[in-house]
């Protein structure tokens, strides 16, 4: 059997919903045993969360929980508390949590205590707004983080609302920044003369906020305050979503002055290379509106299948805008395993992700679908020196 690259390395996942859960995921896929620490009779509010299927299984579970194992103990009791830093975080590489800060050292589990079991421990602290500031204590979820971090403004029309992302992206972008932390700290604890663990203070907002360093600069040194509009607004000309003449969208953009010399060869207007209005980004940007009205002329006149074929054929960036069932049929998609079946124990199988990166000499994999609630109680509590009687106690009092 091939090793992962993350075999031996032992997470403890005490957080809930998406964030963080996703990047113990990414995690779990190459190969580090993630337990996953539920509350007994009720688990990861994830479960109850949509889409469902017409049974009422939660949908987004399978993919989200895989390589997991679930252990159900309840922090609020002192057997659960004793448990879990007396032997689950003694033995654990990393612990990963997004409660409020405060709320594991109000149970009696804070980084203070834990590393004085475990001075190798790494704990990665998610939160929507961190933990120093004003506000950090208030209630963090990712889409009104999004609207914290400056993105939400940014995304729409001019002349309408802001528009949230139809789904949880800043807790998927998080999730990875958790991955990140993860390797990086333990990396560094493991090559250190120190060899000791630290806590990682992530605060979901800032997780979208480091990807636009143009907004800073743009602001600091022009004092700009950028405005909503579709697509890559003031970065690149022409950009946008265009319609073809057999009704499909299809996204391109000239991010660079050589692409745009490719399309303007591909649509035989070499004659903008030379017009003082088009013949740079900077003097496309001027005349936006122009360049895109050009090039949106010309698709509509290409049937999709045509468009695509030439604009590859010349090297310019496009894609058609696929929806799930184009992906789900898409050959690309197959060719890469971005979409693989797993067994359920309800439903049968269920479609799901698959694993990326893809590594050449230790590739990550499926090994365990989503368990159920407390599916792993017995094995993970022998694990760590429970007898049998002591599990069947811990039962008897609703901790685990």
């Amino acid at each position: 059997m091939v090793k992962t690259p993350l075999e031996g390395v032992t997470i403890l996942d005490v957080s809930t919903m998406i964030a963080a859960p996703y990047g113990t995921a990414l995690l779990g896929d190459f190969g580090a045993d993630v337990i996953k620490v539920e509350i007994p009779g009720r688990g990861d509010t994830s479960r109850s969360v949509g889409p469902f299927s017409e049974d009422g299984e939660p949908l987004r579970w399978p993919g989200l929980s895989r390589n997991k194992r679930s252990l159900t103990l309840d922090l609020h009791q002192t057997e659960g508390v004793t448990n879990f830093k007396k032997k689950l975080a003694k033995k654990a590489d990393i612990l990963v949590e997004n409660f409020r800060p405060g709320t594991l050292e109000k149970w009696g589990v804070g980084y203070d205590v834990l590393k004085e079991e475990n001075p190798d421990l790494i704990m990665i602290r998610v939160s929507g707004y961190g933990r120093l500031g004003h506000i950090k204590k208030k209630q963090g979820f990712g889409t009104p983080a999004t609207a914290f971090s400056g993105y939400t403004y940014l995304q729409g029309f001019t002349d309408r609302h802001p528009v949230s992302p139809p789904f949880s992206l800043t807790d998927y972008i998080c999730g990875i920044y958790v991955a990140f932390a993860a390797v990086t700290a333990l990396y560094n604890r493991d090559i250190s003369e120190e060899g000791s663990g630290q806590m990682v203070d992530i605060a979901l907002y800032e997780t979208v906020f480091r990807m636009m360093e143009f907004l800073v600069a743009e602001y600091d040194q022009l004092q700009k305050v950028r405005e909503r509009a579709p697509g890559l607004h003031g970065h690149s000309s022409p950009s946008g979503t265009f319609k073809t003449k057999d009704g499909h969208w299809v996204v391109l953009v000239t991010s660079t002055d050589t692409t745009f010399n490719r399309l303007a060869d591909a649509m035989d207007r070499k004659d903008m290379l030379e017009d003082p209005r088009y013949y740079t980004n900077s003097k496309r940007l001027e005349n936006n509106d122009e360049t895109n009205e050009i090039v949106g002329a010309w698709i509509a006149t290409k049937e999709r299948k045509d468009l695509l074929e030439q604009l590859d054929q010349f090297g310019v960036p496009v894609s058609p805008v696929m929806s799930i069932e184009d992906i789900f049929n898409d050959e690309q998609y197959k060719a890469r395993e971005n979409i693989v079946q797993v067994n359920h124990p309800r439903l049968g199988t269920i479609k799901v992700p698959g694993i990326i990166p893809k590594f050449e000499k230790t590739p990550g994999s499926i090994r365990s679908i989503a368990p159920d609630l407390g599916e792993n109680n017995e094995e993970i509590l022998t694990d760590i020196g429970l007898t049998v009687d002591e599990i069947v106690q811990l039962r008897t009092k609703n901790v685990i």
